[in-house]
């Protein structure tokens, strides 16, 4: 089949590497977000997908929104077959929705109808989930609700941060998807609706919304900083300043007032409403990222300090 693949960040570049080294398809061009200025110079950089559209010298679609006329008339020029999407970010207005015989299908990471939206990896980290996965469904109007082609699931392991989820699953989910492409150009694939039990949403993470509450269980703060490790990435305040912190890890055998902050000599433990948590690496404002440890000594502690 003609394909035409939408996608930005690493995640989607397995699943484009699949559909590029298939036999059966042909990828004529990549939907992708504009260039964006990255690095300390601020210099416009391609999108990873687009980087490795560029090597492939597959044919790069920038808009900024697709549903521009200018877009439109070149996705129909290319006359797609399918459209397969991974991690975009972009809206799909229905007339574009509407250019490729096959519609446009979507791998997205959880097994649906559970965690729509944006951030579905770190819901699944922050609640606790004992398994998760990726599903492929037909893109609809309504927000991840097209019916479903197939599923993949994955074990979430305790010290899952949401970015080793992701790789693992962004490799099993490009198995999943390219079964799907396959499946829908032989005609042996039936999309079955989304249950209406069972959906729950996961909204984009804000930085704000990253910050560690120490008044809350071990778990929570726990499960919370895997959540956005790495992006947008734990952080509290210490001393009037933002630290940025790693991953931590609960410690049950000790118990201290929620924030306080106790240095021995092999960890760094703040307390929490349950037990302890011992923090992993951490970052002050201007300095680089460091083991807890060197950060304490560094700061000089001292007794009854909280982190908040």
């Amino acid at each position: 089949m003609r394909l035409v693949f939408a996608g930005t960040p690493e995640v989607a570049l397995p699943s484009l590497r699949a559909l590029i080294d298939s036999s059966r398809h042909d990828v004529v061009a990549v939907v992708t977000r504009p260039d964006a200025p990255s690095g300390r110079g601020r210099r416009l950089e391609r999108s990873p997908v687009g980087a490795l559209a560029d090597e492939h010298g597959i044919e790069v679609l920038t808009p900024a929104k697709a549903g521009e006329p200018e877009f439109l008339d070149r996705l129909r020029a290319l006359e797609p077959d399918l459209c397969p999407v991974v991690a975009y970010g972009n809206l799909l207005p229905q007339r574009t929705l509407d250019v490729p015989k096959f519609g446009w299908v979507n791998l997205h990471f959880s097994v649906l109808p559970a965690w729509r939206g944006a951030a579905p990896v770190q819901a699944s980290v922050r609640n606790g989930d004992d398994i998760t996965g990726a599903s492929t469904f037909r893109i609809v109007k309504e927000l991840d609700a097209g019916p479903v082609f197939g599923v993949v699931t994955e074990k979430v392991r305790d010290r899952d941060t949401s970015g080793d989820l992701l790789t693992r699953l962004s490799v099993s989910g490009a198995d999943l998807l390219l079964s799907t492409v396959d499946g829908i150009e032989d005609g042996t694939l039936v999309a079955v609706d989304q249950p209406a039990d069972g959906v729950t949403y996961a909204a984009k993470i804000a930085v704000e919304d990253a910050r560690l509450d120490f008044t809350t269980p071990a778990v929570a703060v726990d499960r919370l900083a895997r959540a956005v490790t790495p992006e947008p990435g734990a952080w509290a305040e210490f001393r009037g300043e933002r630290l940025k912190l790693g991953p931590v890890t609960p410690v049950a055998d000790v118990s201290l007032p929620p924030g306080e902050v106790l240095v021995e000599r092999k960890r760094v433990l703040v307390g929490t409403a349950t037990t302890a948590v011992a923090l992993g690496e951490v970052q002050a404002q201007g300095k680089k990222r460091m083991a807890a440890t060197d950060w304490a000594r560094g700061v000089r502690i001292e007794t009854g300090e909280r982190i908040a």
